[in-house]
């Protein structure tokens, strides 16, 4: 197995038409959830994936089920469960500035995960283990879960993968300062983006927040910064850059954009790539999903990779 994650997916609802949702009677239903989407975005690109999880055993629960082992991605750890529901969230589009979105997460079948849910031997037998701050913010215990799959990959010499993804909405500004700190203190890779930065070391000095990550023990840093591209720090400073972004013409929703990124950077890790070369592939795999509307339906597989980088760059592409 090249990658596990753990995490939680929900049903994400969104009304056919922009306005007040209270006058919506159409909607249309999606998966969303961020390691799965970056789970999915590895297994296209032809990586082997598996998702640690739980689910409500109902009609949604189901749907995720059936679509994410449809992607290619190993669901045996997934457990559903009778007592709880699968998680489902809204999102209101008033207008073309203004989204809401509302959570129906509280007690959902993925809240309920415990340490004994991660099989030690699963974990032990892949390259990367990606986390994102999402998951420990659900409860405590799994915020318990995380760390124990933390400590399950350090003693099997699995790398951490850290995405903080900060959902403030979820938890409070102190618990999720200590706690994203606490787990990047543990991982080996980690992709914040530059708010999130900002909110974990009160600036935006890309140069700066990577010498603090590489304080903590983090051997590598990659900064999103959007449109503009990323930076990244290897090996305690010794070796930086910056590499720009890909343009597009029309971005039509940036959700995912951030896992699709994370996909591109490790499937550039796990093919042997310097890590420069594989930031540009989560960039450009960023982009492209800004392209299409939903989390997952613009992640591209290798040769619609490969494509977009000829005609962005009109360069050939280490196959």
């Amino acid at each position: 197995m090249d990658v596990i994650s753990i995490g939680e997916t929900m049903i994400l609802f969104t009304p056919n038409s922009m306005g007040k949702m209270r006058y919506s009677n159409l909607f249309n239903s999606k998966i969303a959830g961020a390691e799965t989407n970056t789970l999915i975005g590895l297994s296209r690109l032809g990586h082997e994936t598996g998702w640690i999880s739980q689910l409500g055993k109902d009609e949604f629960g189901a749907q995720i089920l059936t679509t994410v082992r449809g992607e290619g991605v190993d669901v045996s750890q997934v457990a559903m469960d009778e007592q709880s529901s699968t998680g489902v969230f809204f999102k209101e589009i008033v207008n073309e500035d203004h989204v809401n979105i509302y959570y129906y997460r509280n007690n959902s079948a993925a809240s309920q995960l415990t340490p004994a849910f991660i099989d030690q031997g699963y974990i032990a037998k892949s390259k990367y283990l990606y986390l994102s701050g999402i998951t420990p913010a659900l409860s405590t215990s799994c915020k318990e879960t995380i760390f124990h799959a933390i400590s399950v990959a350090k003693e099997n010499g699995v790398k951490v993968v850290f995405d903080p993804n900060l959902r403030r909405k979820l938890w409070s500004e102190e618990e999720a300062r200590a706690t994203l700190l606490a787990i990047a203190g543990q991982s080996d890779i980690i992709l914040p983006g530059i708010l999130e930065c900002e909110f974990l070391f009160g600036t935006k000095q890309c140069e700066q927040v990577a010498a603090s990550f590489h304080s903590l023990g983090a051997k590598t840093v990659v900064i999103k910064l959007g449109e503009k591209g990323a930076f990244y720090s290897e090996n305690s400073s010794s070796d930086q850059g910056y590499v720009d972004g890909f343009s597009v013409k029309n971005v039509v929703d940036p959700v995912g954009a951030g896992d699709g990124f994370a996909a591109g950077v490790i499937s550039g890790l796990l093919d042997g790539q310097g890590i420069g070369e594989a930031v540009k592939r989560g960039c450009a795999i960023g982009a492209m999903v800004c392209t299409v509307n939903g989390d997952i339906e613009g992640l591209p597989n290798r040769e619609e990779l490969y494509q977009f980088f000829n005609i962005t760059s009109g360069e050939e592409v280490n196959r």
